[in-house]
């Protein structure tokens, strides 16, 4: 009798643990934009779509080379929990150079407010007086800003306006906060392994006086210093490049882009900033969806910093009032460039926001965009990058941004738009969180 009993007592032992375990979950993991992949195989879905608008795009697919046509197409799919599942599709992504313009303004925004968390001060935060001082040769104070509702420069309004508008001199003073090093150490930290953002931007200056960047101190609402950063200096290594585009370009004259005498060989990009696409769009598809971060490089940014980002990225410059961004020097769909097409009007649609960056300089066009349609349901990323200069002078402010760039970048997003809109989804998002209250 004694072994039945040993046995039951074991019986009894397991089906009570059986009973009180607890079912084992799988974290969630999703996809990544392929980063160490220099070129992603072309997808079929958006090579298809993108024959059949021929129409609207095949004067620039046919010649993708010369454009230097780059998509990243990002579909959005949400489970029964609303969460999202994303499927990247590529075209044409490849290793070829191509200026970032503006858009590195994005990336710098994001980590200027994990700096701040990374500080760990008390009062120190995105809203906080920051004032820059000089001790270089070239640098410039910032103590006061009449734009802002306080009359203080800050790190939050220096996003608003980088976002807003693209603001040059906003990205400047960031740079300077972060530091050339800091900055680029952190891009490689997240798997941008060939980024550079290595200059200010629209001020000629030198590599040596980029490397350096101004004092920054932040004050309290009673003008009392809680911060001081001293000056930084940059020892980074630059990688070696060869970047020469174009058959020729113009000497700096009067001012950054426009130059006076025409050089009559390639233009060397190779101490400018790079950046390519897969890394704009992955370090959207973070900001966007928090929770898609992979935890070895999440990023350090709270609640408060998201919904800032997602606000000024959707805001519109006539519903800013801090700067107030006034026709015709700024219209509704000033730095909308794909679905919208920075076209002067009416905004195409009210129920449709587009959370993004763009960036043109010396021919190239870039936009970052997360586009969604508050009354469909329907949402999509999409970045592209392409050039526009015919004649392949640059810096001479002769460039197809009208005439080819924003009518494809307008096409493209609408024709996404538009399959996305009639894509059959078993579970619709619910996009409230997206919804700003964009007065106050």
């Amino acid at each position: 009798m004694k072994p039945v009993l040993n046995f039951t007592a074991l019986l009894i032992v397991l089906l009570t643990a059986c009973g009180t375990s607890k079912k084992m979950t799988t974290p969630r993991t999703y996809p990544q934009i392929p980063l160490k992949e220099n070129n992603p195989a072309d997808s079929k879905l958006l090579t298809d779509l993108l024959a059949q608008n021929a129409e609207k795009l095949g004067a620039v697919v046919s010649n993708k080379n010369s454009f230097r046509l780059q998509i990243v197409f990002t579909q959005i799919d949400r489970d029964e929990k609303n969460t999202p599942h994303f499927t990247h599709h590529f075209y044409h992504v490849n290793e070829q150079y191509f200026y970032p313009a503006s858009t590195v303004k994005f990336p710098t925004s994001v980590l200027a407010l994990e700096k701040l968390n990374n500080l760990k001060l008390p009062g120190v935060n995105a809203h906080t007086t920051m004032l820059t001082d000089s001790a270089w040769n070239n640098q410039t104070v910032i103590y006061n800003d009449p734009t802002s509702a306080t009359g203080k420069p800050s790190v939050a309004q220096y996003i608003k306006k980088i976002l807003l508008v693209s603001d040059n001199d906003a990205f400047n003073r960031l740079y300077e906060f972060i530091g050339q090093k800091p900055l680029n150490d952190r891009l490689q930290s997240l798997g941008f392994k060939d980024a550079q953002i290595l200059h200010r931007l629209s001020i000629p200056l030198s590599q040596e006086d980029n490397r350096h960047t101004n004092p920054i101190r932040f004050a309290d609402t009673a003008g009392n210093i809680i911060f001081t950063q001293p000056m930084q200096y940059s020892d980074m290594l630059y990688q070696e490049r060869n970047d020469k585009l174009g058959k020729g370009y113009m000497a700096f004259g009067k001012d950054y882009y426009n130059g006076e005498t025409l050089v009559n060989e390639p233009m060397d990009f190779s101490k400018k900033n790079r950046l390519r696409l897969p890394y704009l769009h992955q370090m959207l598809q973070w900001v966007m969806f928090p929770a898609s971060q992979p935890k070895r490089s999440k990023l350090n940014l709270t609640t408060a910093d998201y919904s800032l980002l997602h606000k000024y990225m959707s805001m519109l410059p006539g519903e800013s009032n801090y700067p107030n961004y006034a026709a015709p020097d700024y219209w509704t769909a000033y730095c909308k460039f794909l679905f919208a097409g920075s076209e002067k009007g009416d905004w195409p649609n009210k129920n449709i926001r587009i959370f993004n960056k763009v960036g043109d300089a010396y021919g190239f066009m870039l936009d970052v965009a997360y586009i969604v349609d508050f009354e469909t349901k329907t949402e999509f990323m999409v970045s592209c990058s392409m050039l526009c200069n015919s004649d392949g002078i640059f810096n001479d402010d002769k460039y197809d941004y009208d005439t080819i760039g924003f009518p494809f970048m307008k096409n493209l997003g609408q024709v996404l738009y538009q399959y996305e809109k009639e894509r059959t989804k078993k579970y619709l998002p619910d996009l409230s969180g997206l919804v700003f209250d964009y007065e106050k």
